[in-house]
């Protein structure tokens, strides 16, 4: 048994507690929002419509071309596209892109021949660095038309741009798109490229000589042509 020393002697039974000084209050969860709300207010959904543009990868906007990629992409319509990009190049709206767009919708709907002179008519409204890629839908359309010669021509003048260094604006590699996905494309993959599709444009003149010189000109050819194109290569060679 404890006791205090002093004149009053007192027991103890144990330590007395001091009351709090502070005033005791019940506690609350916090107030937060519901889910759903709290979801909602997430910077992830504060805008739906750019959520929209990324899933369906179409541009902003309601310009005449915004509209037209919509009814390209979306309601997949390729004759009212066509319709709503001749609408963006008369109105000015991104020309360039505008003109390639639809003539890719053109040449899907087998209208190539009229692809080609809307490019040939259009071009010169495009700035200079769409040139090039004007040229590549321009080489295309040729090839799905069936216009050989004229195809060879512009690939001869690709072929000989890769070599005065002119191409990709003077540098050494580009971005493009393959499959849906950026890729960096090199002048010797481009210059490659060129060789395999000039080597098929005289196979289809029958031209055999001519073709197998442009293949066993570059190296990286064979590496990267399509099996079909080689197996055509050698059994005309044969």
């Amino acid at each position: 048994m404890l006791t205090n020393s002093g004149k009053n002697k007192f027991l103890c039974k144990g330590f007395s507690t001091p009351p709090p000084s502070w005033k005791w209050k019940p506690f609350r969860l916090p107030k937060t929002a519901p889910f759903s709300e709290s979801k909602r207010l997430s910077p992830n959904f504060a805008n739906k419509s750019d959520l929209f543009h990324v899933i369906h990868k179409v541009p902003a906007g309601d310009s005449p071309y915004v509209k037209a990629k919509q009814v390209q992409l979306i309601d997949k319509d390729p004759n009212r596209a066509v319709s709503l990009f001749w609408a963006a190049i008369n109105a000015g709206d991104r020309v360039d892109s505008a003109l390639k767009d639809m003539a890719v919708v053109m040449k899907q709907l087998d209208r190539s021949d009229e692809a080609i002179e809307a490019i040939k008519s259009f071009r010169h409204l495009c700035p200079y660095d769409s040139q090039e890629s004007i040229d590549n839908v321009l080489i295309e359309l040729y090839k799905r038309s069936g216009r050989i010669e004229e195809e060879i021509d512009m690939l001869q003048c690709k072929l000989k741009q890769i070599e005065d260094g002119t191409v990709f604006g003077g540098k050494r590699t580009k971005a493009a798109r393959s499959q849906g996905k950026k890729v960096q494309i090199t002048v010797e993959q481009e210059k490659s490229r060129v060789l395999g599709n000039l080597a098929w444009a005289f196979l289809q003149l029958d031209n055999i000589y001519i073709a197998e010189e442009y293949y066993r000109n570059n190296s990286q050819v064979f590496k990267g042509a399509d099996f079909c194109l080689q197996e055509s290569f050698v059994s005309r060679v044969r």
